[in-house]
């Protein structure tokens, strides 16, 4: 599936919420471990693609040796400010570059890491192929993606009560976009379309997603990603009131109090 421009809309008040919200809630697990395998590597030099507000930025800047550089981008110039803003432990370079036409020479890196970010790649393929290009000779790719919506709790939940409030017209972000991008088959094509011949590893992991309340993944979801776009398209005077429908549903699911839903993703690791 690819993406339109809402889908990557990553601007207003967006930045702040998803990195307030979104990180905590779903990304920090999977953050620390991808990072933990770039620092088993024993990287030189490391490229971060689609780096957000970087949530894996800061772990790999605390787990490398601060004599290797590294270059966190994204497409999204607001998501670096928020990631620059927040800050790391040590110098990190932040730029804004599309993965698809990197600002690189051939062979600069020996790992390129993208947590979270090839659903959104509009052409994949060409994305892999400039990966690809951009690393040394046996150097790494590794990179994360949602399983399937059914396997994340908390967004299909919000993405069913969406569904039946607005029965005609359901926002699908989540299922379309996140949860897009999950099959092992369709990853291993885009990969050996974007130039990869070998096979990928592929590893499936679970997490927990845990939040005081079931308000904070309702607003986050609905508030601190694209999916906001979809909901104010439809009537942005009821944000309030669609994000509170969201509540409601997970807190009839999982409880009034402290929630605790599954997440779970794939890991992709394939040498150049």
């Amino acid at each position: 599936m690819k993406s339109s421009d809402d889908d990557t809309a990553f601007a207003g008040t967006i930045p702040q919420l998803y990195d307030r919200y979104m990180v905590p809630l779903i990304f920090e697990p999977y953050a620390a471990d991808i990072a933990s395998r770039v620092a088993q590597l024993q990287p030189e030099q490391v490229l971060e693609l689609a780096a957000g507000t970087g949530a894996v930025t800061r772990h790999l800047a605390r787990l490398l040796p601060p004599a290797v550089p590294i270059i966190a981008t994204d497409l999204n110039q607001p998501m670096l400010d928020e990631a620059a803003a927040v800050g790391t432990d040590r110098a990190v370079t932040w730029r804004q570059a599309d993965a698809q036409e990197l600002p690189f020479p051939d062979g600069t890196f020996d790992v390129v890491v993208c947590q979270f970010g090839a659903m959104f790649f509009p052409d994949r393929a060409k994305a892999y192929a400039e990966a690809r290009r951009v690393l040394r000779p046996g150097g790494r790719f590794l990179f994360n993606v949602w399983d399937r919506i059914a396997e994340n709790e908390f967004a299909d939940v919000v993405t069913g009560a969406l569904r039946m409030r607005f029965p005609s017209y359901p926002p699908q972000f989540l299922a379309r976009i996140p949860h897009g991008y999950h099959d092992p088959a369709v990853i291993r094509q885009d990969l050996a379309d974007g130039g990869f011949a070998g096979a990928p590893e592929l590893a499936t992991v679970s997490a927990r997603s845990v939040a005081e309340s079931a308000r904070i993944p309702a607003f986050a979801y609905c508030q601190g990603t694209p999916l906001r776009s979809e909901l104010e398209a439809r009537d942005a005077s009821r944000l309030a009131e669609v994000t509170e429908l969201a509540a409601n549903a997970i807190a009839e699911r999982f409880g009034t109090g402290r929630v605790d839903g599954k997440i779970q993703a794939h890991i992709v690791s394939i040498r150049r």
